[in-house]
């Protein structure tokens, strides 16, 4: 399998990525953003330096219990990170001889004007989280010759659908994906330039997050990459429990940290991982398992 991004390609199998997420706003759920592109350059260093594949950079929080902010402003926090980029990498070594360097840039926006213009800016991938109403996402990550997420959701962003109920979730997914990799592909996207992802928490019950998690292989069947996980807080100084899965998770000594699950039809294996800390304490064998294989830690 492989990923086919601007100036990029990667080949599957291979150990899994990991995301690193630098939040350029004041209203982060994990509560890390930041206002000060200097800041986030510096945080996305850090990431990039414990080992980050990819940077995924986003301007606005999706709480939808914040204001939605302009799409000027949405622009105004990224643009200056994108055009900055390579401060985030220049003069540090590659992790180890697997990590993808210079790292991706991934831009996390929904909305169609702001993604226009900050993939003309630079960016390797377009984090869409509109669930793809409409093909414009689509097309503009065409035009600029970026890869593509597609993310499963219900209506509009920052809109709350705390109530959605699904008879089957993930034969949900299944005809979901299906039509919205029809649609990239009839605007020139191949599909070896899409990611999709089942949304965990995004317009999804306790019940229906477990259920994705564990039969996740089923989308495999998209022969697309599958990107597993959202990222999950986790306070630095405390172990924490989130209401979406009802479990308690491991205290780290991090911010943030997502469990991998699986992916392209392997149990116990996934291709992308996100994390706001790449969790330097943890001994690398602890990270990669044996074979390069991400393992769950108990």
């Amino acid at each position: 399998m492989i990923l086919r991004t601007k100036q990029r390609q990667i080949v599957f199998p291979r150990r899994p990525l990991v995301m690193g997420i630098v939040n350029l706003n004041d209203d982060s759920f994990s509560e890390d953003g930041t206002l000060d592109v200097n800041e986030a350059i510096h945080c996305a260093r850090k990431l990039v330096s414990e080992g980050a594949d990819i940077i995924d950079v986003g301007g606005e929080s999706a709480r939808t219990n914040r204001q939605e902010i302009t799409e000027q402003q949405e622009v105004d926090r990224v643009a200056s990170f994108i055009v900055r980029f390579r401060e985030c990498y220049e003069g540090l070594p590659p992790f180890d001889d697997a990590q993808i360097f210079p790292p991706l840039l991934s831009v996390n926006t929904w909305r169609s004007p702001v993604a226009n213009t900050l993939l003309s800016l630079g960016g390797d991938l377009l984090n869409d989280m509109s669930a793809l109403s409409t093909d414009e996402n689509a097309c503009i990550a065409a035009r600029h010759h970026t890869a593509l997420l597609i993310m499963h959701s219900v209506g509009l962003p920052k809109e709350k659908h705390t109530d959605v109920q699904y008879a089957d979730i993930m034969q949900t997914l299944e005809r979901f994906f299906e039509d919205k990799l029809k649609l990239a592909e009839q605007v020139g996207l191949a599909r070896e330039a899409v990611l999709i992802d089942p949304g965990i928490d995004f317009a999804k019950q306790r019940n229906d997050n477990l259920t994705i998690l564990r039969e996740l292989s089923r989308l495999s069947r998209a022969r697309c990459w599958v990107f597993p996980i959202q990222e999950i807080a986790i306070p630095a100084r405390s172990p924490a429990s989130s209401p979406a899965f009802g479990l308690t998770l491991p205290f780290f000594g991090s911010t943030m940290f997502a469990p991998p699950v699986w992916s392209s039809g392997q149990p116990g294996k996934s291709w992308a991982s996100r994390a706001t800390d790449i969790l330097k304490s943890l001994p690398k064998t602890q990270r990669f398992g044996k074979e390069n294989e991400v393992r769950s830690i108990d």
